[in-house]
C-alpha cells in the first residue's frame, strides 16, 4: 500500500460532506489531519466567532467537534492500513462516533493555533479506540478518548 502523504487523511478517506472536514461542505471546518509516525496530527486556527463564555477562549463544543473529526479520520485511515488497502478505495469505509469522552484541562486560547494529536489505542473488530490530545501554545487544553465504529 502506498500512502499519499501530500493528501490529508480526510481527502484520502473521501469524506466530502462532513461538517468537521468535508471539502464540499461550504460551512464546515475543513480540518486536515496527517500521519506523523504512528500518530495523526492536525493544526487548526479558530476564528473569532468560535469563542466560548469569554471572547478570548474557544467554545468547548468546537474542541469536541475537532477531536471527533480528527479521531474518527485516524480510525478510518488505520482501518485502510490494516486491510492493506489504499485509503478511500471502494467500498469506502464509513466510521461513526459511538463514544466521545472529553476532559477539558484548561481554556483553549482563541488567538493561538490548536494542535490535535491522536493515536490508535486498540482495535476490536469494528471498534477502534483512539486517544486524542489537544494543545495550544505547548500547553495541554483537553484530552479525549473516542470510540469509532465501522458502519459497513
Amino acid at each position: 500500500m502506498i500512502e499519499n502523504k501530500a493528501l490529508s487523511l480526510q481527502k484520502q478517506n473521501r469524506l466530502e460532506q462532513c461538517f468537521g472536514c468535508g471539502t464540499n461542505n461550504a460551512k464546515g471546518l475543513h480540518i486536515q489531519s496527517y500521519w506523523q509516525g504512528d500518530e495523526s496530527i492536525c493544526t487548526f486556527q479558530a476564528q473569532s466567532h468560535y469563542h466560548g463564555g469569554k471572547p478570548n477562549i474557544v467554545y468547548g463544543g468546537l474542541i469536541a467537534s475537532l477531536i471527533d473529526c480528527h479521531s474518527v479520520n485516524t480510525a478510518i485511515s488505520n482501518a485502510y492500513k490494516e486491510q492493506n488497502r489504499e485509503p478511500g478505495t471502494d467500498p469506502v469505509l464509513v466510521y461513526l462516533t459511538a463514544q466521545l469522552n472529553v476532559t477539558y484541562i484548561k481554556p483553549t486560547p482563541l488567538d493561538k493555533p490548536i494542535r490535535l494529536k491522536a493515536k490508535i489505542i486498540s482495535v476490536e473488530g469494528k471498534k477502534t479506540w483512539v486517544e486524542c490530545l489537544v494543545t495550544s501554545d505547548n500547553e495541554i487544553c483537553a484530552q479525549a478518548k473516542v470510540l469509532a465504529v465501522c458502519a459497513n
